[in-house]
Order: C-alpha cells, then sequence, then structure tokens
C-alpha cells in the first residue's frame, strides 16, 4: 500500500526543516546569547558566566555548565501561569532544562573552563513545537559567543568547547516519517522523537515515544536517519551565526 505523505507547513517535504534562522548577540548583557527561530518556535538563548562553581566541584580547578528552560506566559496562545507564581518549576520545565544542560555538557572540556560556571538560559516566546531542539540548538551558539568572549578578555586562553551538538524532532504521522514536527504533526503523531547529537555524528540522547503504535526498528532507524540529517543543516546554521557574530 502507498503511504501519501501529509501536507506541511511551509510545503516541506518529509525530510525538510521548518525555516531557521539564529540571531546571534540578540541581548547585549549577556555573555552570549541568541535567538532562534524554527518555523513559528522562537526562543532566546542566553549564556551568564559566574565565576565560581556549585561547593561539590569547588577547588577542583574544573568548571560546570547547567541550563534553565521556561515558557513566557504568552508563548502558547494561552497563558501560561509563570512558575515563580506556583512556587516551583513544573514538571515538565525541569525534564527539558536537565536536557538541555547533559546535552550541552557533553561537548565542552571543564578542566579548560576552570573553576566558573556558565548558566544558559532558554525562554521561550513563541511554541509551535521543537522548543527543547531549539533551545539547545540556540544554547550551543550561545555557549560558543560566550567562550569567544571569555577568550577575547583573556578570562580563557583556548575554547574548552570539543565539539558542537544541536538537537532536532521527528516523528511519524500518518505512517510517514518526518523531520522537525510542529505542534500540529506532534500532537497527531503514532510516534515522536527528539534527538540529540554532536557534530561528528554521536548520539548524545533520544526521546522516543509511540503515542498510538509499537515502534519498529525499522521505523527507529528512519528516525535517525532523518535527525541526523536535519542537525547536519543545523551546524551549519550554529556556524553561520558564530561567524556573523565575529565578523
Amino acid at each position: 500500500m502507498t503511504v501519501t505523505a501529509p501536507q506541511r507547513s511551509y510545503s516541506r517535504s518529509p525530510d525538510e526543516l521548518r525555516p531557521v534562522m539564529i540571531e546571534p548577540g540578540f541581548v547585549r548583557t549577556a555573555t552570549g546569547s541568541a535567538l532562534i527561530s524554527m518555523g513559528e518556535t522562537r526562543v532566546i538563548c542566553t549564556a551568564s558566566v559566574q565565576e565560581s562553581v556549585p561547593r561539590w566541584l569547588a577547588g577542583s580547578g574544573r568548571g560546570w555548565v547547567t541550563a534553565e528552560y521556561g515558557m513566557l506566559p504568552a508563548s502558547t496562545g494561552e497563558r501560561k501561569q509563570r512558575d515563580i507564581s506556583k512556587g516551583r518549576a513544573d514538571g515538565r520545565s525541569i525534564e527539558i532544562q536537565r536536557l538541555i544542560g547533559r546535552s550541552l555538557r557533553g561537548v565542552i572540556d571543564f578542566a579548560t573552563l576552570g573553576e566558573r560556571t556558565v548558566y544558559i538560559d532558554c525562554d521561550v516566546l513563541q511554541a509551535d513545537g521543537g522548543t527543547r531542539c531549539a533551545s539547545i540548538t540556540g544554547g550551543l551558539v550561545a555557549l560558543r559567543l560566550a567562550c569567544q568572549r571569555l577568550i577575547a578578555e583573556g578570562a580563557l586562553e583556548r575554547s574548552p568547547l570539543n565539539g558542537t551538538v544541536a538537537a532536532v524532532s521527528c516523528g511519524i504521522v500518518g505512517g510517514v516519517p518526518l523531520l522537525d514536527l510542529d505542534y500540529s504533526e506532534d500532537s497527531g503523531a503514532e510516534v515522536d522523537a527528539n534527538v540529540v547529537m554532536t557534530g561528528d555524528g554521536g548520539l548524545v540522547e533520544v526521546q522516543a515515544t509511540a503515542e498510538r503504535t509499537p515502534l519498529s526498528r525499522a521505523h527507529l532507524d528512519d528516525l535517525l536517519v532523518l535527525a541526523a540529517l536535519g542537525i547536519e543543516r543545523l551546524r551549519t546554521f550554529q556556524d553561520e551565526a558564530v561567524a556573523a557574530a565575529s565578523s
């Protein structure tokens, strides 16, 4: 039986990303920053440096990278209550910020960073699917720019980054594997996944959920191939954004 690919936003093919734009230096007061747009999803990513580390790292000569994630009240159309008004972050936000932190820590040399902490803050201005993936991809740009600034200021001799990382969503909708799901696709997907990969193709994390039918090994392989293609393209956008900030 022939499966017809569903109609997609921006008239995309199944293996095509939504339009991507990364604007570096979006927040002038941050050590490093970027506004990333993937279709209608927009996230501000900032990197702030503190010349200290958590107590459990004090005296080790090693640094730390951590992340926080939040959605602004109007990011989904219907007002979302701020975490501060609830007294705590919701479970989804905690899970996502842990994912962002793990992803970025996978490509940094903590000894080269020295005893300082880099905070990556990801604030969702507008959500239309893939906010955690956009946060990781934009967060890496903010982190790279922060490291460049530390080198320029003489705080670091060389960059502690030993690679790049990016993330993209993918899934199976109407029986067809699709790259970079928007909200309407994600909400109706039989399978949805978030894939985090390094620039050299190493898998950092794969989050995959079968909503209706179990995920077959063949379909998982299809999704990983799609994700690798998308992440390679995202890496080009990251490089272009960092180059633009340096020019």
